[in-house]
């Protein structure tokens, strides 16, 4: 197995929309960022300047697309595959053992959502400390259990927490008005939906077993330039990124082999109470979205 880059934060620009002010505001100038087909347009016009460029290429635009012939190094697929381009870009990425993935996209597709958002559920993905995304004007942060979080938040905001990969469970939530303590939350049920955030915007959460989605509101967005400069891979740790043996970078030789079912059924009571009280704090109190 090739040695990881250790890189510490790593940000994947894909999708069909332009990126929202507030996400690319929130990257670092030391990220490196990695566009995935056309959403290589979107990061260009964000001001950002990607050091790789992964998908079939079906949908980056001509102009882009000799951008990144001179300017970054490219992985191309073919359009018959398996996985989709967003998921070759985080499995790319998994290889390389950030502390932090980011992925930043939009559009108006439905499935491409559900899609985008999905991947970020990939097993591979399990041992990156944080997780989250910006799709449009909404962020997410995404936990693989087991594991926690202490997210800063927007007082008064809106949290929500789904469990859209399965079934999660140890679910705990502290410092909103409708904590859970150890809760099982079934697949896609508004049982975790809209929550509030209490004053001090500090929100800790825990997780046994699952992938729990978390829709919230950062407390702030640090006020950020594009990157001038685009921070290079290390390839003197990752012999699997020689481009002098690979200029292609083509990670990707082996999409013949199947890849470990992404979402395995990890339910087998098909029906759980998604109504079980809470032990901690108010319960949640009936209310509509």
């Amino acid at each position: 197995m090739a040695t990881a880059s250790n890189a510490e934060h790593i940000v994947i620009v894909t999708g069909s929309a332009p990126l929202a002010v507030a996400a690319v505001a929130s990257i670092p100038d030391e990220a490196i960022v990695i566009a995935v087909d056309g959403g290589l347009d979107h990061a260009l016009a964000a001001g950002l300047h990607p050091s790789g460029l992964i998908g079939d290429l079906d949908s980056v635009s001509a102009d882009a697309l000799e951008w990144a012939e001179q300017n970054a190094t490219i992985s191309r697929h073919p359009a018959d595959k398996d996985d989709t381009d967003t998921e070759l870009a985080l499995r790319f990425v998994a290889d390389m053992m950030p502390t932090q993935l980011t992925m930043i996209g939009g559009g108006d597709r439905l499935d491409h959502t559900f899609a985008a958002l999905g991947a970020l559920g990939l097993p591979e993905l399990t041992s990156i400390p944080m997780i989250d995304a910006w799709w449009g004007a909404q962020h997410v942060d995404v936990l693989h259990g087991p594991g926690q979080a202490t997210l800063q938040l927007a007082p008064d905001s809106i949290v929500s927490l789904l469990a859209l990969h399965g079934k999660c469970t140890g679910v705990t939530i502290t410092g909103v008005r409708w904590q859970l303590d150890d809760a099982t939350l079934a697949p896609v049920v508004g049982w975790g939906v809209s929550n509030q955030v209490v004053a001090d915007g500090t929100v800790n959460i825990r997780l046994s077993t699952g992938v729990l989605t978390v829709f919230d509101v950062p407390a702030s967005t640090a006020p950020s330039t594009a990157p001038s400069t685009t921070p290079s891979l290390d390839l003197s740790t990752n012999p699997s990124l020689d481009l002098s043996t690979n200029p292609s970078l083509d990670l990707f030789a082996s999409q013949s082999s199947p890849h470990p079912d992404p979402h395995p059924d990890p339910d087998p009571d098909p029906h759980p109470d998604p109504h079980q009280p809470s032990t901690t704090g108010d319960s949640k109190k009936d209310h509509t979205t």
